[in-house]
């Protein structure tokens, strides 16, 4: 062979060769750390929107979009193929349940087992793959009936510090002091630690939850979405000022708290934070008799809940979403209507108690006949679908589907790269 054309064949294998080995280096350098987002909060981040009331979002056309997102084309609940959940929740100590991100992720009464709901996670895992186009863990812990003043508060906002008003009371009702302050001080940042405590276990080992995970690509810790509020709201003991300006200021404080010690906790200095601002009930501008009486109320806590995203050192990544803005305007209509139904009903038998000696009197099955063609002369067709909506109370959005699904997508949009700054529900 001409000793040339050896050369060159020798100089082309190695290349071929080289370029071999290196490949797979490179396409390893290039692979992108797994985003993992944390959701935390009390009973609404629990989510109590039933499956049932899925098909009330396709009513609305600016919602129907996300329905689709949400259902497979047979119809049953999406399941995420790139995106996975830890979800710890419960009682006591709690327990987790974790898989493919799908519908029967909310509240649960076994941690294990669907509950049958959906809090904010579902859309939330949805949109933020479809904004990213890129695997997606989820880490969830919440617990319904829990407050930041006491069971999230975090190390550097200190002891509850009780009110001498407090102390008074607890003296007028024969209560032990000491062991009430022992009591606080074991109750104080319970669950802020078991939510640390789960976090860490399931980062330590993430196969165990997310089986495709690389443990050479790594993760980040790409934002946390803290979604609670009214056990601090309606809590007069520790706020006894609510209502008035300045009333939750003690909220905001412990907020930005608990914000600087997640970050320090999770050495995730610079991780993304959203505070979702409680909103049920929608804005308070639309307040109507029912509820206008806690308009100050209502409003003085949302901007306590929102402060902290305005302070200097939280800039560009801390963002209040306002979940008011997703409220429903439309179910409130028609409980209205239902409430004029029940009414009816309470009018009825208040007014032939007595029966039969009460003169004018009607049977139970006569006011029942009365209260039917009642509903019937009310609800409109479309007003008995709506009903379908509601599954909840109101401090629980309702449990509609509807207003969780575009609260979560709204915390996935706040969360996304780029400008955040016109995003629906947030200011």
């Amino acid at each position: 062979m001409n000793p040339k054309i050896y050369r060159s064949a020798s100089s082309l294998l190695a290349v071929i060769l080289c370029s071999a080995l290196v490949a797979p280096t490179l396409a390893q350098s290039t692979k992108k750390p797994l985003k993992v987002f944390i959701l935390a909060g009390q009973s609404n981040m629990e989510g109590h929107a039933k499956l049932s009331s899925f098909d009330h979002i396709g009513m609305d056309p600016e919602t129907a979009p996300i329905l689709k997102q949400m259902r497979a084309d047979d119809g049953t609940p999406t399941v995420c193929s790139d995106v996975w959940i830890s979800y710890f929740t419960g009682p006591g100590e709690g327990g987790e349940g974790h898989g493919k991100l799908t519908a029967g992720y909310g509240a649960r009464s076994d941690p294990a087992s669907d509950g049958g709901k959906i809090g904010p996670e579902f859309t939330f895992g949805i949109y933020m793959h479809k904004l990213l186009d890129e695997p997606i863990l989820i880490i969830k812990t919440a617990w319904g009936g829990k407050s930041l003043h006491t069971d999230f508060r975090s190390p550097s906002a200190g002891p509850y510090p009780f009110s001498q008003q407090q102390l008074e009371q607890f003296q007028k009702q024969n209560k032990d002091l000491k062991q009430v302050r022992v009591d606080k001080e074991k109750a104080t940042g319970h669950y802020y630690r078991l939510m640390q405590k789960h976090i860490k276990h399931v980062l330590k080992d993430i196969q165990r939850v997310c089986p495709d995970y690389d443990s050479d690509q790594g993760y980040e810790l790409a934002g946390f979405v803290w979604f609670q509020g009214w056990n601090d709201m309606v809590d007069q003991g520790t706020y006894p000022n609510r209502g008035q300006p300045g009333g939750y200021d003690a909220y905001s404080k412990a907020m930005a708290h608990f914000i600087r010690d997640v970050r320090r906790d999770l050495s995730a200095p610079n991780m993304k934070f959203v505070i979702g601002v409680m909103g049920a009930g929608g804005p308070v501008a639309n307040y109507g008799k029912n509820r206008i009486r806690y308009k100050d109320i209502h409003q003085g806590f949302r901007d306590a809940m929102a402060a902290p995203a305005k302070l200097p050192e939280f800039k560009d990544n801390v963002t209040a979403v306002f979940t008011e803005n997703c409220w429903d305007p439309e179910l409130d209509a028609v409980s209205d209507k239902v409430e004029l139904v029940k009414a009816k009903a309470r009018q009825l038998k208040s007014t032939n108690e007595g029966y039969p000696d009460k003169p004018g009197s009607i049977s139970p099955k006569e006011q029942e006949a009365v209260v039917t063609a009642y509903r019937a002369e009310l609800l409109t067709p479309r007003d008995i679908e709506l009903l379908k909506g509601i599954t909840n109370a109101e401090y629980h959005y309702r449990g509609s589907a509807k207003i969780m699904a575009q609260i979560g997508k709204a915390f996935a949009e706040a969360l996304a790269p780029g400008d955040t700054d016109q995003r629906p529900g947030q200011r």
